[in-house]
């Protein structure tokens, strides 16, 4: 490949799409090649408003030949995450997909073995950990030794409209992920299991569950706590919520902006990076395909916040603690289950475990 910018084609341009293209647009590692939506009008409507002149269709099939991308940038609804990057990986073409990487953990195991399979690398933009406040917070927890506890809080009361607002569980679904990923990466460590209550206050604007408190219990015995709602008027926290840790040399706080504290250290506000949220995964992305090391987000990587996520779902749906190794066991059997391109397959059942596989990975 060569060393001047990368071809990058978008597949998906509603809102979060727009983001991106933005953000592609901006950046001087990459060269918007093509836009697709399903909504041929609307991929016009966003490369105008961005100014580019680029070609446009209805699929990313459709620009894969014509535009010859070194890249995808892929920015569709969840749902139609796997086909999209299934087809990128084996064309030959790295991806770079928004968050969350699948519905479900079994179509997320699918992801990981068909960037096994194609030799391509298939990355999670997990915007959040591109803080430069986060990465300050995460070295500040080190120096207080291994964490017991480390805690978020996050109130908010957007009104979204639309899709959130009729989902069975908002919050955890669509918004915990960005906690739940951002505790592994402080935490160093990956969660085993987790007991979770959720529910709808009285006077809430939305049909499924906006508050949920969950309590992981992580390798080596430390217990990451999350308790939220979206349904949250007045006092808000920021949109990372607000974080403590606790360990034995003291405790180390984050306001999920840019103060962070330590009992060690005293307080600091740290200055943002020069590319963080979906531009620091972006950057990291380019490095990766251009030789760098693994990034943070590969996709066998992330199945671990996803599967918070779905845990989290079911202690509070059961009322039981559940398992993470044992729900990634069900999914991957479910994984074997799907129907899906025979090499994809064949990487699936040569994983020893799940757990053990994507823990190596």
């Amino acid at each position: 490949m060569n060393a001047g910018p990368l071809r990058v084609v978008q597949v998906g341009a509603g809102a979060m799409g727009m983001a991106w293209l933005r953000t592609l647009a901006a950046s001087g590692d990459v060269e918007v090649a093509g836009v697709a939506d399903l909504d041929v009008e609307r991929a016009r409507a966003a490369i105008r408003e961005t100014g580019l002149e680029v070609p446009v269709a209805g699929s990313l099939g459709e620009l894969l030949a014509r535009a010859e991308p070194d890249a995808v940038v892929n920015v569709t609804v969840p749902a139609a995450h796997t086909a999209v990057s299934v087809e990128a990986l084996f064309a030959g073409v790295p991806v770079l997909c928004e968050k969350p990487a699948a519905p479900t953990l079994a179509e997320a195991m699918v992801q990981a073995a068909a960037s096994e399979a194609s030799g391509r690398l298939l990355m999670i933009s997990q915007s959040r950990r591109y803080y430069a406040a986060l990465a300050e917070y995460r070295r500040l927890i080190a120096r207080l030794g291994p964490p017991g506890l480390l805690s978020t809080t996050f109130f908010r009361g957007p009104r979204f409209g639309g899709f959130r607002e009729e989902m069975a569980q908002p919050l955890l679904v669509d918004m915990a992920i960005h906690a739940f990923d951002a505790a592994r990466y402080l935490l160093g460590t990956e969660p085993e299991s987790v007991t979770c209550e959720s529910w709808n206050p009285p006077w809430s604007w939305y049909r499924g569950d906006a508050s949920a408190t969950a309590t992981f219990r992580f390798e080596g015995g430390a217990r990451y706590v999350y308790n939220g709602s979206w349904c949250a008027d007045g006092l808000e926290t920021s949109w990372n919520g607000a974080w403590r840790a606790v360990g034995p040399g003291g405790s180390a706080t984050w306001d999920g902006e840019q103060r962070v504290t330590s009992s060690l250290d005293g307080a600091a506000d740290v200055p943002p990076g020069e590319h963080e949220q979906i531009a620091g995964a972006l950057v990291e992305f380019v490095a990766a395909v251009r030789g760098g090391p693994s990034p943070s987000g590969a996709i066998a990587r992330n199945i671990g916040s996803l599967a918070m996520v779905e845990a989290a779902v079911r202690a509070a749906e059961t009322g039981e603690r559940v398992s993470i190794e044992e729900l990634l066991s069900g999914a991957y059997a479910e994984a074997l289950t799907l129907p899906v391109r025979e090499e994809i397959h064949a990487r699936l059942a040569s994983w020893p475990s799940p757990a053990e596989h994507l823990r190596n990975a």
